[in-house]
């Protein structure tokens, strides 16, 4: 747990991001089934981020590890906590405001998001390949959002609100990836975890008594659930970085959809509407693509960098 680069185990790192889809699955679910039992999306988010906080703490102290959770860089902690706790307002609200599948699939637009912030926010050139899979990203967008294709009472279901929240989402996340992407430049990943939660669960317990309620046994257990799942999300995902490669494993997060519209189909009894297959296919095509070109564009920037470096020798 100490952030060291461990021996690359590629199949050890892809069932680990099967397992992380499966659990991410599993938390939006039981996030959907505490929203309609009344329970407000401020508890979700803290009892998420406290029983987050509380594991990564306890396993860091029983492995002897809480020096690694020493930073000089408590700013740049800060800004992601800021970004990252009204971040989870919008993904869990895309979840309570959309049906399970569809909030899944437009949460990969992620990808997407981060060209365009590349453009606009650090000036990179985005060449023909990951200009067309933007477009047809959002073209797969689009489809999504036209329910009258759906077929059947529950196309009305997808609604311009819960679009425009799972998109901002996604682009948040988008923004988030930048800011963990530096912070890993320096500090353990377990401890950019610690200081995330640690910054955003006391602002969350001064408001919580506002929007508090009283719940039955049941549904507390689905708030536990839906915490543990995200403590264990979190922790699962970190961990598959350390045994391979992202531009690998990272292919695994599509299969959450598939998990996700089997629980829509037995959990919420919705099955998914054709827009779905339509859509997803764009959706999910273009951030391969993406994914594909920044490979091709690591390799030929490392490939440069090291005829620069054999010239200046």
């Amino acid at each position: 747990m100490d952030g060291s680069i461990a021996n690359p185990r590629p199949l050890l790192a892809i069932g680990l991001r099967l397992l992380t889809a499966i659990v991410f699955a599993t938390m939006a679910m039981l996030v959907k089934l505490a929203g309609e039992r009344g329970v407000h999306l401020v508890e979700m988010i803290f009892w998420r981020q406290f029983i987050t906080l509380a594991l990564i703490t306890g396993g860091l102290a029983a492995f002897g590890r809480l020096a690694a959770l020493r930073t000089r860089r408590i700013g740049n902690h800060a800004g992601r906590a800021v970004l990252g706790g009204v971040c989870m307002f919008f993904v869990y609200g895309a979840v309570l405001l959309l049906p399970l599948a569809e909030a899944t699939t437009l949460s990969y637009t992620a990808p997407l998001f981060a060209v365009v912030i590349a453009v606009v926010m650090f000036g990179e050139k985005v060449g023909l390949y990951r200009s067309a899979a933007v477009f047809t990203g959002f073209c797969g967008v689009l489809v999504i959002m036209q329910p009258g294709l759906g077929g059947g009472a529950n196309g009305g279901e997808i609604t311009f609100v819960g679009v425009a929240v799972a998109l901002i989402a996604a682009a948040m996340v988008a923004m988030i990836s930048f800011q963990v992407q530096d912070l890993n430049t320096t500090e353990n990943p377990f401890s950019i975890i610690f200081w995330f939660t640690a910054i955003t669960t006391p602002v969350l317990l001064v408001i919580l008594p506002f929007f508090a309620g009283g719940h039955d046994p049941q549904t507390w257990l689905i708030v536990l659930a839906m915490a543990l799942c995200g403590a264990l999300a979190q922790i699962l995902l970190t961990t598959s970085l350390r045994f391979g490669s992202a531009g690998v494993i990272l292919l695994m997060d599509y299969t959450s959809l598939l998990w996700a519209t089997w629980y829509g189909a037995t959990v919420f009894g919705r099955a998914a509407p054709p827009t779905l297959w339509l859509g997803a296919p764009l959706i999910i095509g273009a951030g391969l693509l993406i994914a594909y070109r920044e490979r091709v564009l690591a390799r030929e920037r490392n490939a440069a960098s090291r005829a620069t470096l054999a010239t200046s020798d």
